[in-house]
């Protein structure tokens, strides 16, 4: 496992943990904005994720798959696992905003249109 995902899931609970709207909104005034900065970070997350995971599974990869060759690849099948017990990005997005790890800033383009 990467650093990155040993730093991200270190102490995140893999179930849905309810978060309080006040809370959430309170970080940018804003309760969608606060909402979408936690949708592109966990978008971020999946990318990386999903880049790291292909790159170890490439390893495995045979041109010629036999069934004898499936069936005693058990290393491709525990990283899989292991990927499958992790935190989803969602709930590692959340959790990075609610701890004021994420940056964001706010494009002032509404004042173009004044």
């Amino acid at each position: 496992m990467s650093k990155l995902r040993r730093q991200l899931s270190a102490n995140t609970p893999s179930v849905v943990e309810t978060k309080s709207l006040i809370d959430i909104k309170a970080k940018t005034g804003n309760l969608y904005e606060s909402i979408a900065i936690v949708a592109r970070r966990a978008n971020q997350i999946n990318v990386s994720i999903r880049e790291e995971l292909h790159s170890k599974l490439e390893e495995f990869a045979s041109h010629t798959d036999s069934l004898e060759e499936i069936h005693e690849n058990k290393e491709q099948i525990e990283i899989s696992r292991a990927y499958e017990k992790m935190p989803n990005p969602a709930i590692l997005a959340t959790q990075e905003f609610m701890e004021g790890k994420v940056y964001y800033r706010k494009n002032e383009e509404n004042d173009l249109f004044r």
